[in-house]
C-alpha cells in the first residue's frame, strides 16, 4: 500500500507532484502536511540515535571520542527501546575482515558482550578501541584484533572505564 509519506519521497525522487503519482486518492490536506515534515529530519527524535564522533591523536594512533554527537541516524529495530544507544564509525584497519574503515557500528551500552562480539572500550582518558571480545580475566578484558596480525591482548581492567557491546554494523556509504 503507498502511503502519503512514500508517495512524497517517490514524487521527490521522480521530480513530480505527489498527487500524480494517485490522482483519485484525494489526499491534497495529507501531501502538504506530509511534505512539510518532510523538511525536518529531526521532527521524531526517538526514530534516530546519535552518532559520536572518534578521531585518531596521539603518539600510539589511539582513537578519541569527539565532543557530543557528530550525526543522528535512523534507530535500529533491535536498539527500539534501549536508552542511551548510540552508533560509532570505524576508523583504522586493525579489525578488518570483521569491521571495515568507515562502517557504522550500533552500540547497546547496556548488554554484556559475549565472545565473538564487537566491543568498544573506552579508557579513562575517553581514548577508544573497537575490538572483539575473546573473554574476561580478573586482571582485564581480553580481546582480538586482526591486522596488521591476528593477536589477542589484554587491556588492564585499571584502564577501563567503560565498555559497551556492538549489536550491529552497516555498511560503509
Amino acid at each position: 500500500r503507498l502511503t502519503v509519506d512514500w508517495m512524497v519521497r517517490l514524487a521527490r525522487a521522480l521530480s513530480c507532484d505527489p498527487r500524480d503519482l494517485m490522482p483519485e486518492a484525494g489526499l491534497g490536506g495529507a501531501l502538504e502536511r506530509s511534505a512539510a515534515n518532510e523538511d525536518r529530519p529531526f521532527a521524531d527524535s526517538q526514530h534516530l540515535i546519535p552518532v559520536r564522533g572518534a578521531a585518531r591523536g596521539g603518539d600510539r594512533q589511539e582513537m578519541f571520542l569527539a565532543d557530543g554527537p557528530i550525526d543522528h541516524v535512523p534507530r535500529p529495530y533491535y536498539l527500539a527501546h534501549v536508552r542511551d544507544a548510540y552508533a560509532i564509525y570505524v576508523v583504522g584497519t586493525s579489525m578488518v575482515p570483521m569491521y571495515r574503515p568507515r562502517q557504522l557500528l550500533f552500540v547497546n551500552p547496556y548488554k554484556p558482550p559475549a565472545p565473538g562480539n564487537g566491543v568498544v572500550i573506552i579508557d579513562h582518558r575517553g581514548a577508544v578501541l573497537i575490538k572483539e571480545f575473546v573473554r574476561q580475566k580478573p586482571t582485564g578484558v581480553v580481546v582480538r584484533e586482526y591486522q596488521p596480525a591476528l593477536r589477542d591482548f589484554t587491556v588492564a581492567q585499571d584502564d577501563v572505564a567503560t565498555m559497551h557491546a556492538v549489536v550491529g554494523a552497516a555498511e560503509p556509504q
